[in-house]
């Protein structure tokens, strides 16, 4: 990791848990101001406990926000900046999960999905890039390995991921020629995640989905399997400070092997077989 020889600042969003708690803590102490944004304050307790723990309690900063909030996202990325003399990053992390799938989920779900994981991103990127633009700045987006690959049951998740990555590659060779730098994160299964998937009905969940509900029951089934080998959210953290403090980010990394070999494989798959043959063995097809 490069040395830092000025204190800078970068907001963080969706930090009471998970990815983006690890990820403010480690930012911390990689010696970097952190506004670690939630829409709960109320649920900071154990950010602030953690940073404390390594000594970095007040390099952190607990604001509120909401991503589905445009006015509130303006003006909490223009009171960092006033508070702090700029902004240095971005970390783009709040995100929401939806299983499901079209016919039975509907559009609602989906509306909701892509308003908190497309939608907000965008948001927190335009009101954030006069200020990277005069800091010459970071702008880090958490993905997933579903921004490459359509997963079974995660369409909308899937949708809202792919549109995300479409956006970042999109603008981060514009963003280049004002001086910010745009990176996508892209993590696989996070054992964060799975504490989550514990709070399913799964039972209720196959009930409903009806004709998919085999389907569903063998997906479930398969990712928590693959929970047994998740990556642990500190892990997927790291990645992200390393790219903060990178002399030459690229635009896409990934947050461990598993997750480079499953990204490689779909962007090496032309005509999309392979992708469609691993995942009819997710979902039990023969």
């Amino acid at each position: 990791m490069m040395p830092m020889t000025a204190s800078k600042t970068v907001l963080i969003t969706g930090t009471s848990s998970g990815i983006g708690l690890a990820a403010t803590v480690g930012a911390a102490r990689a010696g970097w101001d952190v506004v670690a944004t939630m829409r709960d304050p109320g649920k900071a307790g154990r950010l602030l406990a953690e940073a404390g723990a390594v000594g970095v309690g007040g390099r952190v900063h607990v604001e509120r926000l909401d991503v589905t909030d445009a006015d509130g996202i303006r003006s909490c990325v223009a009171r960092t900046a006033a508070a702090h003399g700029g902004l240095d990053a971005v970390v783009n992390n709040a995100g929401a999960g939806l299983v499901g799938t079209i016919e039975v989920s509907g559009m609602d779900p989906v509306r909701a999905a892509m308003e908190v994981n497309y939608f907000g991103v965008v948001e927190v990127t335009k009101a954030a890039l006069p200020h990277l633009r005069a800091s010459r700045g970071r702008l880090v987006t958490v993905t997933s390995v579903g921004g490459a690959v359509g997963q079974p049951f995660n369409e909308a998740y899937c949708a809202a991921k792919f549109a995300v990555e479409g956006f970042m590659e999109a603008l981060a060779s514009v963003a280049a020629t004002v001086g910010v730098r745009v990176t996508v994160v892209e993590p696989g299964a996070v054992a964060s995640e799975f504490v989550a998937s514990q709070r399913l009905d799964v039972r209720a969940m196959v009930a409903d989905a009806g004709p998919y509900g085999p389907a569903l029951h063998a997906y479930i089934e398969r990712a928590r399997q693959s929970f047994g080998n998740a990556q642990s959210a500190e892990a997927a953290a790291a990645t992200i400070a390393e790219v903060l403090d990178a002399a030459d980010p690229p635009f896409r990394v990934q947050t461990s092997e598993w997750a480079r070999g499953f990204v490689g494989a779909k962007l090496a798959d032309i005509d999309g077989s392979a992708v469609q043959a691993t995942m009819a063995q997710w979902v039990g097809a023969t």
